[in-house]
């Protein structure tokens, strides 16, 4: 994508964040929504469907790329708004650098590490096609959330 700060760019950055706030995401993908752009958003302050993860700033980011900072990984429980009621046990790197441009053609360059870093490398996933149970090693560790987490 190489055009930034225009009207059609605004309105899909609105609707993604309308849906990703309307479903309590930590995260979204332009073609969750049917839009075939390599555009992502992500933000979490306090979120009912991750109470315990730490903050995460607002962001839009377009065109991202990913390099893995070392080899290590954790497991971690994700869910996704496209496998809603679902979730998984999702191998992930640990720390990140992450960098794109945002909305208005800036570039973006941060280190990332933890849930920050598992949030980005999962909506980035989705450009790719992939979604996480795509992901999971052990299938014994994905399954519906009431059946996974009975006390949520």
């Amino acid at each position: 994508m190489t055009e930034f700060n225009t009207p059609d760019l605004d309105n899909l950055i609105a609707d993604m964040f309308d849906t990703m706030h309307a479903q309590s995401g930590a995260g979204l993908a332009a073609p969750q929504i049917g839009v075939m752009r390599r555009v992502v958003i992500f933000g979490v302050e306090a979120n009912p469907r991750y109470p315990e993860a730490e903050s995460v700033p607002t962001t839009v980011l377009i065109n991202p790329i990913i390099e893995p900072i070392g080899e290590d990984a954790d497991l971690g429980w994700e869910g996704c708004l496209s496998v809603p009621g679902m979730r998984g046990l999702v191998p992930r790197y640990t720390h990140i650098k992450y960098r794109g441009m945002s909305e208005k053609g800036e570039a973006i360059e941060r280190t990332a590490s933890d849930f920050h870093a598992r949030v980005v490398q999962h909506e980035c996933d989705h450009l790719d096609g992939v979604l996480y149970p795509m992901r999971i090693q052990d299938m014994r560790y994905f399954g519906f959330e009431e059946v996974l987490f009975p006390d949520l």
